[in-house]
């Protein structure tokens, strides 16, 4: 992690991560990337459904594969890369047919390695196989949740899934938040942990950055009127007064609260809830 000197209030608590001691090239593949809109918290009505988003940098976006079709043909990572629609470094495969891809690199992988998604790959970073492959102990990210459905779990810088039993035709994996979950066996997953775990310890140091990652201010509900939340009014600082608990600004119990669906269909694939902090 980068320090800065405190020449600033901004300054003298910020780090920043040293992208240019990981990354290889700084243009992306032209073939491989297209403009995005994002969605700025709007629903497809154009009503903010999630508060607090809007704004922030032009992004280009680099089409990632998170399918993997592409089997027993072994490909080189040409270039490490940042990504700015995600807080992993990608990768550029040369495939042996000639094809590009992008594809969300682990750590502990350098510009040449070699990779392969087969079944009968060997366990090692990067490479992709069916977790019934996998042996106890095995890091994995990049999860499928049916074959062939392409890559939904685990895929945020740092983060991995631990194979900690193999039963029948379902491997039990325990994910980043301690859960226990089953997944089909023969689903696929990748090799190692997300890169860039160095993510989580960066400290922003002041409001302008948050504002061009497309973060716009949060403010409490005590502070605002009693039209706009219901904490809202009184003078002063007020508590929440009679109400049960605290309340979003819709009006829902929150802090503490179940929201999963009790009749969520993945229910019985849950061995074991993740730990929650109280």
């Amino acid at each position: 992690m980068k320090k800065f000197k405190p020449t600033s209030p901004g300054r003298r608590n910020m780090s920043a991560i040293e992208h240019k001691k990981v990354i290889t090239a700084t243009k992306p593949e032209k073939s491989l990337t297209r403009g995005r809109k994002r969605a700025v918290g709007r629903n497809s009505a154009g009503r903010i459904t999630t508060r607090h988003k809007g704004g922030g940098v032009k992004r280009r976006y680099r089409e990632i594969d998170f399918k993997y079709n592409k089997h027993d043909i072994p490909a080189k990572i040409a270039t490490i890369e940042y990504d700015p629609n995600r807080n992993g470094y990608i990768g550029l495969l040369n495939y042996a047919d000639g094809e590009k891809r992008y594809i969300l690199l682990p750590q502990k992988v350098k510009v040449g390695d070699e990779i392969i998604v087969s079944e009968k790959a060997k366990v090692k970073p990067a490479n992709r196989l069916p977790l019934s492959k996998m042996p106890v102990g095995t890091f994995v990210y990049n999860v499928e949740l049916k074959r062939n459905n392409g890559a939904k779990l685990i895929r945020s810088a740092g983060n991995y899934a631990e194979v900690v039993a193999q039963d029948d035709d379902m491997t039990h994996l325990k994910m980043p938040s301690t859960e226990i979950r089953r997944v089909p066996s023969t689903a696929w997953a990748s090799v190692g942990e997300v890169s860039n775990p160095e993510y989580r310890l960066r400290n922003w140091g002041k409001a302008g950055l948050k504002r061009k990652k497309g973060i716009r201010p949060t403010v409490r509900g005590s502070v605002m009127n009693p039209v706009d939340h219901p904490h809202g009014g009184g003078e002063g600082k007020q508590g929440i007064g009679l109400r049960r608990g605290p309340k979003t600004r819709q009006g829902k119990l929150a802090y503490g609260v179940k929201t999963r669906k009790p009749k969520k269909y993945s229910n019985r694939n849950i061995l074991k809830r993740r730990k929650t902090k109280r």
